[in-house]
């Protein structure tokens, strides 16, 4: 799965996805990663790794998560988008 959204201020969203690291585990995430844009430094990306869509999709769909992304900063709607390795 990827997300990709406008921050505020990326030193404030980044502390704020770090303090949510252990909740993302408890929430099905295996592996994660975060890209900025070089043009737009408040540009991220975020790759999480789930075993599976089900809980990538209730991952993408939580409250949690939504609350997080509001605290740290995220402006407007992010995209996100759902993969499976080809």
């Amino acid at each position: 799965m990827f997300v990709r959204h406008q921050v505020g201020d990326y030193a404030t969203w980044r502390n704020g996805y770090d303090d949510f690291d252990e909740k993302r585990s408890t929430m099905g995430v295996s592996e994660h990663a975060v890209y900025r844009s070089v043009d737009d430094g408040n540009d991220v990306t975020a790759y999480h790794d789930f075993d599976s869509i089900d809980a990538a999709r209730s991952f993408a769909g939580s409250d949690d998560l939504r609350e997080a992304m509001q605290h740290a900063g995220v402006v407007g709607a992010p995209q996100i988008w759902f993969v499976e390795e080809a």
